[in-house]
């Protein structure tokens, strides 16, 4: 097989801040944001003008042409080259303009929002996004399409059990998951000799000055919740404040407030022990940091997902579900999962990646093919019904940052 495609691109230079916009750049920059693009209103809301979804395929026509707007590095790449999209466009004859332009989900909104809102067309007919504030206000607001199943065969064939029927998206009515990603933490053994297995553990007095914590809102509140023995899926305000105490408790051991950069943090030694991303644990284990270790603490762990999604006015919605329905086999998610490393939403991918790409460290990996007792020990994001809950946490979660 060829080299290994993360040492290719560099470590863990993909999706950069992927879910570490929010407190990156300010929570109240961000609310900012997210108010001036509407967010906090509905009366103009394309949801207030349903569609008839099965005349709408019923009548949709099938094109040459897909446009497919991603993150950066998100997808298999050898010089420039995907691998599963030629195959793709060989298979059904249909060009793909590929685009990484998605550096993080606020912009993004922010950017295409007041056109869909508008009724304009974006230029995409296949975008990915993170579950999230965001992507719940898309599908609220109307701003993407209601999938036509009978063409995604593949999906509910091949599909995992965890990316099926989502809380923040249920039967999938509006997306398919792209790739899925744990929140857990990691620790560089050189600097701690002993098993690590809770979240209690980053309470210890021997780690103080060397804990990292996530400047992302959701990601921090969320390990206080599961900390202090609450699920964030249906946690309730009182719990937040809970959860926000425990985190004051460990704010004078934690050395910084990091997005993806956390990885380096770790590896250097500057962090001993920090909240971590699974994939980036998997790319650093590949590419000289074998020591470093990812562990699901018995309080279990987050669990996030990308997804793809066909926004209100494409021009190419046909194409876009073939290749969802295209994706989802394990030959094209195996051959994108190489690459990736992150959870592949495809199971049956596994035995592709190990027997055919020749790769078992991917295959044999539970951070990229994980256990059920893993799955099951993972906890979905909240989903916030309203701007005004999704600022009430931001509130509580940003004040431990700031303090």
């Amino acid at each position: 097989m060829s080299s290994r495609p993360d040492l290719v691109r560099g470590l863990t230079s993909a999706r950069v801040s992927r879910r570490g916009f929010l407190a990156g750049g300010g929570a109240a920059a961000v609310a900012a944001l997210l108010a001036g693009c509407s967010i906090k209103g509905s009366a103009a809301s394309l949801a207030e003008h349903p569609v008839d979804w099965k005349r709408f395929w019923a009548d949709a026509t099938a094109t040459k042409q897909l446009n497919f707007a991603n993150w950066p590095l998100y997808i298999d790449s050898d010089k420039g080259k995907s691998e599963s999209l030629r195959l793709f466009e060989k298979a059904t004859g249909i060009t793909v303009d590929y685009q990484a332009v998605i550096q993080d989900n606020a912009t993004f909104y922010a950017t295409v929002s007041p056109i869909l809102r508008a009724q304009g067309a974006t230029g995409y007919d296949l975008v990915v996004m993170t579950n999230g504030f965001e992507l719940t206000q898309m599908i609220k607001n109307g701003f993407v399409c209601e999938l036509d199943h009978s063409r995604l065969p593949n999906f509910a064939k091949y599909a995992g059990d965890s990316v099926k029927d989502p809380t923040y998206d249920p039967d999938n009515k509006h997306s398919v998951v792209w790739q899925t990603g744990f929140t857990g933490i990691a620790y560089n053994p050189k600097y701690i000799d002993r098993e690590i297995t809770s979240f209690q553990d980053l309470l210890d007095p021997a780690f103080a000055g060397r804990v990292g914590l996530m400047s992302d809102n959701t990601e921090l509140g969320s390990l206080g919740l599961l900390a202090t023995g609450a699920d964030p899926e249906t946690s309730t305000p009182s719990e937040w404040r809970t959860a926000q105490e425990w985190l004051r408790k460990l704010r004078p051991s934690v050395t910084g407030f990091y997005d993806q950069s956390y990885i380096n943090k770790l590896e250097n030694g500057d962090t001993w022990i920090t909240q971590a991303w699974s994939g980036d644990v998997f790319q650093a284990q590949q590419s000289g940091f074998e020591h470093l270790k990812f562990i699901t603490p018995e309080e279990g762990q987050m669990m996030w997902h990308d997804n793809l999604m066909i926004p209100r006015q494409a021009a190419n919605p046909v194409s876009a579900l073939a290749w969802m329905d295209f994706y989802y086999t394990p030959e094209i998610a195996g051959i994108v999962e190489d690459y990736v490393n992150y959870v592949c939403p495809v199971p049956g991918a596994q035995d592709y990646v190990r027997d055919v790409l020749d790769d078992p460290t991917v295959a044999d990996s539970p951070l990229v093919f994980p256990s059920t007792d893993v799955l099951e020990r993972s906890h979905e994001f909240r989903v916030f019904q309203n701007y005004d809950e999704y600022s009430e946490w931001n509130g509580i979660f940003n004040a431990v940052v700031q303090s």
